[in-house]
């Protein structure tokens, strides 16, 4: 079975070709995160995917249950938060594509308390490296910021670049990086209202107004001492690229700091078109 959200439009067509091969469950976001009602929406689509699994699958997801998944995933992403957060230090410990590989790894371990585990062991060696002064780039490297759409390995090409011209990713902003991370679910009262109230607050473009995607990369660019900011579209990405003016306006006027936007795909067609944009973007930090 499949659990999908309507993000995107390209992704609610998608599911209507994938019932052919599985059941699925669409989660059906609210246009806004704001408001009562908006709240009480998504509390009722988070409350019928519940049902719909205990009906699928014969089970009975009970509060305690609940309870107990929420500490276990909090405490994965508080591993990852940590993880992240190392290169908060300058000269940062982790490039961009070492961030990329723990971060897209945990998906891929159905042991959440065992996938913890490796996290926080990673976390201490790197912690041991730092303290003999090894780090992932020389000290006065750009530390870049990377935001927009998520990215995974095998659409990593922007964070090569961007490392191979001398700069590194000091921060993934994006769903596949730090902004699914905060804030952790509340572990006390109704688990189904906690749940609820964690995931209408990711600051996603699909909702609107999305001032929250804002506020937070105006504190990520100051906790990660960021040199500039990198803005990734995937073509098609019709919120993200509507919001990159927002977030272009955000960057060079309140915060001061150079911009680059990047609207590209999976492929490798424009790699030399992209290199020479993102290393001339470099060259003018350095």
């Amino acid at each position: 079975m499949l659990i999908a959200e309507t993000t995107c439009d390209g992704k609610i067509k998608m599911y209507e070709l994938l019932r052919e091969y599985k059941p699925i469950h669409i989660l059906n976001l609210p246009p806004t995160s704001l408001g009562e009602d908006a709240f009480v929406y998504w509390y009722n689509e988070i409350l019928k995917a519940k049902e719909r699994l205990e009906r699928e699958f014969a089970v009975e997801i009970t509060t305690a249950k609940l309870q107990e998944a929420i500490r276990l995933v909090n405490e994965e992403r508080r591993a990852l938060l940590e993880f992240h957060r190392l290169n908060r230090h300058d000269p940062a410990p982790l490039s961009g594509l070492d961030l990329l590989k723990v971060l897209w790894a945990k998906g891929f371990t159905p042991d959440i308390a065992a996938g913890t585990a490796v996290i926080r062991q990673v976390t201490l060696a790197v912690k041991e490296q730092m303290a003999r002064g090894v780090s992932a780039a020389p000290p006065g490297s750009p530390r870049i910021l990377l935001t927009g759409c998520p990215v995974g390995l095998g659409s990593e090409k922007v964070i090569k670049l961007v490392e191979a011209g001398g700069g590194v990713v000091v921060c993934l902003e994006s769903c596949s990086g730090i902004k699914a991370l905060e804030p952790l679910v509340d572990e006390e009262g109704d688990p189904l209202q906690a749940i609820a109230a964690k995931y209408l607050q990711v600051p996603c473009p699909c909702l609107t107004p999305n001032r929250g995607r804002l506020e937070l990369l105006e504190r990520l660019i100051k906790e990660y001492r960021v040199d500039g900011v990198i803005d990734l579209t995937w073509q098609a990405c019709h919120t993200y690229n509507i919001e990159s003016y927002s977030i272009k306006k955000f960057v060079q006027e309140k915060e001061g700091l150079p911009f680059l936007p990047i609207e590209t795909d999976y492929s490798t067609s424009d790699l030399q078109q992209l290199k020479v944009r993102i290393d001339a973007f470099l060259e003018m930090i350095k």
